[in-house]
């Protein structure tokens, strides 16, 4: 498979950085050797630092080197297929590292760092770490993150947080939490690129923990210890709120009493908002990938009718409302005219197919067209990087973060859908208008 790490480790480098100017939309390229293929990350913090130097025999190759070293190995093609990715979407860039001794392939997508540049802290962005198998196609991984990244840059403008946008994807075979190696070298990547975590796809969140009590790094949130507790949790109460308020938006009232609603996915954040969904007199159906876990779902709730239906057909039921909490990417040109639904409010990423935001705006129309309420789920599903700020800026506990929650999140997506309404525009679309002079403007 094509991948921009052959070169780095067919020539000894580790270290490859993209960035992207997109005013005039002019790249400059950097590759390097920092290390040495026996270089111990398990020390990393304790007898050696961010900025030190780590090899005496360091290579640093400029833009037109670079590019020399992609051709070398008949991939500048594919180089510039990546490039033409980071453009399409106002990318910073990308920052990658190559861990030899494991093939750890660890790669940050930078959209914006903007907002955080002046925050006093050491993370200048925030964005979640998920963990990609080895053997996936890489460009698809880029796609993945880039597209998370970019949300993350709207997502924390959102949630009021003094960051910019990023996502770390690393392709690696499952982690070790006990191999120190492993953990000094993804904190040491995490830090170099000043990023604020917390573990995602793939990841468990106890790296988390291993992170701070070992004394790699503090970037790392929402471990099993946090104050604030893990992620999904406030994830799925900050959707619930949101879409009470959805509801309220088209019909006057923000209960869900007699609702139908089909859930997909039971993972971190599908679980807990099935549970506040049942909170309500609901109709539910869930769905999730794992059947055993969609039946644990319906074992632990007797008595309330949950049903079970198929992952195949969980979008397309004729429903009230579909609360997509897996894979993104799951509405395009093709299944929209399939969509039986009211509303589409969920916690899955990327729920619309694209790789633009101009190609948001096409898709969000057409789901508009047909009759189905949606917001770029960016603008309400930002409590699991507001429980990561709660812990990493402030502290905080469970009741500090629930109570910001409630406070910024419900109020978003009210006056975000009503404002849409005056404007005539999508709810993507008016969310969007609201973070791009932030982002984009001087």
């Amino acid at each position: 498979m094509k991948s921009l790490f052959t070169p780095l480790k067919e020539e000894g480098l580790t270290t490859l950085k993209i960035r992207h100017n997109y005013k005039d939309g002019s790249f400059k390229l950097y590759a390097a050797k920092d290390w040495e293929a026996d270089f111990d990350f398990s020390k990393y913090n304790k007898e050696f630092y961010l900025d030190g130097i780590f090899t005496e025999d360091a290579v640093y190759l400029n833009t037109k080197q670079v590019r020399e070293l992609y051709k070398k190995y008949d991939l500048e093609d594919y180089l510039d297929e990546i490039l033409d990715l980071v453009r399409q979407g106002k990318h910073f860039g990308i920052d990658a590292y190559y861990l030899a001794k494991y093939d750890i392939r660890f790669m940050m997508h930078e959209h914006s760092r903007k907002l955080g540049v002046l925050n006093k802290s050491h993370s200048i962005m925030a964005g979640g770490i998920r963990r990609h198998f080895p053997e996936e196609e890489e460009k698809e991984v880029i796609i993945d993150g880039l597209n998370l990244g970019r949300g993350m840059s709207f997502k924390n403008i959102a949630g009021k947080l003094p960051f910019g946008g990023c996502k770390a994807t690393v392709q690696m075979d499952e982690l070790d939490i006990n191999n120190m190696e492993i953990m000094g070298f993804l904190a040491y990547a995490l830090d170099s690129t000043r990023d604020m975590t917390g573990p995602d796809m793939n990841f468990p969140t106890e790296m988390s923990d291993v992170m701070i009590r070992e004394g790699f790094s503090m970037q790392y949130t929402g471990g099993p210890s946090a104050k604030t507790g893990e992620t999904g949790k406030p994830t799925a109460y900050g959707v619930y709120l949101t879409m009470k308020q959805a509801v309220k938006f088209k019909e006057g009232t923000e209960s869900l009493n007699g609702k139908s609603v089909a859930l997909m996915g039971l993972g971190a954040v599908g679980w807990y908002m099935g549970e506040h969904l049942l909170s309500e007199d609901v109709k539910l159906y869930v769905a999730d990938i794992n059947p055993a876990r969609a039946q644990e779902f319906v074992d632990k709730h007797p008595g309330r009718g949950v049903e079970v239906v198929s992952v195949d057909d969980v979008l397309y039921m004729d429903v009230d409302i579909v609360c997509p909490c897996a894979i993104g990417g799951i509405l395009y040109d093709e299944n929209i005219p399939k969509l039986k639904c009211k509303y589409i409010w969920g916690s899955a990423n990327n729920q619309l197919r694209a790789s633009s935001q101009e190609e948001e705006y096409r898709l969000a129309k057409l789901v508009a067209e047909h009759g189905v309420l949606f917001q770029s789920e960016w603008w309400h599903n930002t409590a699991g990087v507001i429980c990561g700020a709660e812990e990493y800026l402030y502290d905080g506990d469970e009741e500090s973060l629930k109570k910001k929650v409630e406070e910024i999140l419900p109020a978003n997506t009210w006056n975000n859908l009503n404002r849409a309404k005056e404007l005539d525009v999508t709810p993507t679309e008016a969310c969007y208008s609201l973070c791009e002079g932030l982002l984009y403007e001087d």
